[in-house]
């Protein structure tokens, strides 16, 4: 005969069965309101941001060809809905946002000038980080953006860091720190998830899934390939969002940031997405097919998707085309300045560099 449960036990059972609802809420919640009502106006902002990104990474591409960039260079084509839906819901000034090396799409759209991100890349005095980050190490303390981090995983902990000092202010800030399907499976990611939770840090931790790391697909090299669920062992409640519709990513950001700032400790979003270009510019992406990326670009574009929508609110086509124009002339003039900048004096060699005994 079975033995009847003891009274302890039941309690125990009921607080699993509580705990597990609340890790499983902000999933069920965002699934109940999955799309941001924005408005037209709100809809052709997202548009006109996911539409600078994506040509400026196209310029980009350009430039690299010709070897005005050089070193790595990692492009966030196809990637636009991620940065533009969550970092519109933070509060600039305030917010504190840390990535990977796919950098230039976070900072464009988080509002900084595209003239100062493309010297960047170019090597120029005029860059943002004076020319000498390039590419994987954009840095602006006053946009709050904290990088651009060419070691895999390692704006994990930085960005709980991050988080850290927001509670320890007191300034009301979310961190918000980004990494990939790649970085998932490192360990000072988890780390940085136990020490989070355990301090209720204001940290969204957002795993950007484009599905191949540096080139192998993810059920090749995750046991578990649902990220979201990564963060279940540590208290983290998890949210699986498809980081292709924009209004789908500002939905889910909106609920999980209202969870952050009431103080309640981090969450771990995974955004499912596709890059169309390789890892980065030396990348052939030869482990997938071409009608694959085709069939994406076709069926699942986050710029066509919210251009679509427009059109079919009613909102004039001679406007889209306008933003459109208006974009390329932005970037057109983003890649005259870098190429017309001139590169650092010698001496910047020395500056910015630890170089005093302790």
């Amino acid at each position: 005969m079975a033995k009847k449960p003891t009274a302890a036990a039941a309690a125990k059972a009921a607080a699993a069965t509580e705990e597990t609802f609340a890790l499983r809420s902000l999933q069920e919640a965002h699934a109940a309101n999955k799309r941001y009502a924005a408005s037209d106006e709100e809809l052709l902002h997202f548009y006109e941001q996911m539409l600078l990104i994506r040509r400026f990474e196209e310029k980009a591409g350009q430039l690299y060809g010709l070897g005005l960039i050089g070193g790595f260079c990692h492009l966030y084509i196809g990637q636009e809905a991620v940065a533009v839906g969550l970092q519109s819901a933070l509060e600039a000034g305030k917010d504190s946002v840390i990535t990977g090396y796919r950098d230039h799409g976070h900072m464009l759209a988080y509002g900084i000038d595209p003239k100062v991100i493309m010297a960047e890349l170019t090597g120029r005095a005029a860059g943002i980080s004076r020319g000498k980050g390039g590419s994987m190490h954009m840095f602006s303390t006053d946009h709050k953006f904290y990088g651009g981090h060419g070691i895999v995983g390692a704006q994990v902990p930085l960005g709980a860091g991050l988080a850290f000092a927001h509670k320890y202010r007191g300034d009301g800030g979310v961190c918000m720190a980004y990494f990939g399907d790649g970085a998932a499976n490192q360990g000072q990611v988890y780390e940085a998830f136990n020490m989070a939770s355990l301090w209720k840090l204001p940290i969204v931790f957002v795993v950007e899934n484009n599905g191949y790391a540096m080139g192998t697909a993810v059920k090749r090299g995750s046991a578990e390939t649902e990220f979201y669920r990564r963060g279940t062992a540590f208290r983290i409640p998890g949210m699986d969002v498809n980081g292709m519709d924009v209004l789908e990513v500002r939905a889910a950001a909106n609920i999980a940031l209202d969870y952050v700032r009431a103080g309640n400790g981090p969450v771990l979003m995974e955004l499912n997405t596709y890059r169309y270009r390789g890892h980065s510019m030396s990348d052939p992406a030869k482990y997938r097919s071409r009608e694959e990326v085709q069939e994406m670009r076709d069926k699942h574009d986050p710029i066509e998707g919210a251009k679509a929508e427009l059109l079919a609110r009613g909102v004039a086509e001679d406007r889209i085309k306008e933003i459109d124009k208006r974009i390329r002339s932005i970037v057109a003039e983003s890649a005259d300045f870098a190429e017309n900048s001139p590169e650092p004096e010698m001496t910047e060699l020395y500056t910015d560099v630890l170089v005093e005994s302790y």
